[in-house]
């Protein structure tokens, strides 16, 4: 009959996360179940709730996993420094002056800061220029204007890489919309109310469990020039297939879709709907399916901004643990939509 240890030392033999630690004794240190380092003999484990029991029993943290979550936290705390002088500055600041005012080498400071990104600096300092240029862009300024206040040198290096950047062009980026017509149905679903929003092209947008006002003031904040169509009469096709899938996701959500993001979110949600019903990845595993398994984060970041929910499945994405993370819509619909896929798939 298995025990508690045996479940414990199961986890620890192939370096799972854990709620627990466990210490070497003939080695003096504790350690995290998924600590990288070479496993000890079950004979030489002990268990423990926490670093001030282990350490009460004579033990010291590993300094590979750290377990009191110590230089996790130095760490984390350099890495904001970084990032908010990088937000502050109007030029891409260079890794050798990042690292001299974090105090490390410029090896050990670029492994730190990509360990807790899933970037480099030199990529998260594009990322910042490319959110001013999108911010002073749907703000309605001249393409010049925001090309040169956002910190390019010149509109031709926006337009050699704007799939990157943006996404579209900068002008298409400017008018917000103006000139298209975006189509909307409003309608009741199980999980409350529901909009799904719809250009000639496909569908750009589908929320829920919100008040109409706040979903259709979502929608207006993605296409502030758009011009706003009620057709219910229209959308109730594709309105149907959202509810029927709410009710009984027996098969994936398929519609025709307009998506507009930038070149790395649209292969994000490319691979979310790659994910088979019923079944679920982590934020790394997805990483790892786009090629960029040290991009975690930036994945986690293009999950939270999926315009078009269910059509591209971003709760089926969870934590390393199997924990269910923050959802858009709420962990408990999270819970309820996996539930109901995994009971009928």
């Amino acid at each position: 009959m298995s025990t508690l240890d045996d479940a414990r030392w199961d986890l620890v033999s192939r370096r799972q996360p854990a709620d627990f630690l466990y210490a070497v004794t003939t080695m003096g240190i504790y350690c995290c179940p998924g600590c990288p380092s070479p496993r000890p003999k079950r004979m030489n484990v002990r268990y423990f709730a926490n670093p001030k029991a282990a350490e009460a029993a004579g033990f010291r943290a590993c300094r590979r996993c750290d377990p009191k979550g110590e230089r996790a936290g130095i760490a984390e705390a350099v890495v904001r420094d970084a990032c908010a002088f990088m937000e502050a500055e109007e030029a891409i600041p260079s890794l050798e002056a990042l690292a001299r005012r974090a105090g490390y080498s410029r090896f050990h400071f670029l492994r730190l800061f990509r360990d807790h990104t899933g970037l480099t600096p030199r990529s998260y300092a594009e990322g910042v220029r490319a959110r001013r240029l999108q911010a002073q862009l749907a703000a309605g300024a001249r393409v010049a204007d925001a090309v040169a206040g956002a910190g390019f040198g010149s509109e031709s290096r926006v337009y050699e890489h704007t799939g990157r950047l943006l996404g579209m062009t900068p002008g298409a980026l400017r008018r917000g919309g103006a000139g298209e017509t975006i189509r909307t149905a409003l309608a009741d679903c199980p999980f409350g109310r529901l909009l799904v929003g719809a250009t000639a092209q496909g569908v750009c947008f589908l929320g829920f469990a919100e008040p109409d006002d706040a979903l259709l003031g979502d929608l207006r904040r993605r296409f502030p020039r758009a011009t706003i169509l009620a057709d219910d009469a229209g959308l109730t096709e594709t309105v149907q297939a959202v509810v029927d899938f709410m009710a009984a996701p027996r098969a994936g959500l398929t519609l025709p879709l307009d998506l507009r993001g930038t070149a790395f979110q649209l292969r994000v949600w490319e691979a979310l709907t790659r994910i088979p019903p019923g079944e679920t990845r982590s934020y790394g595993e997805l990483a790892r399916m786009i090629g960029k398994p040290a991009a975690v984060r930036a994945v986690a970041r293009s999950c939270a901004t999926n315009p078009v929910s269910l059509a591209v499945p971003c709760h089926r994405v969870v934590g390393a643990d199997g924990a269910l993370t923050g959802y858009r819509w709420g962990v408990p619909r999270k819970r309820a939509l996996l539930a109901a896929e995994k009971a009928t798939a």
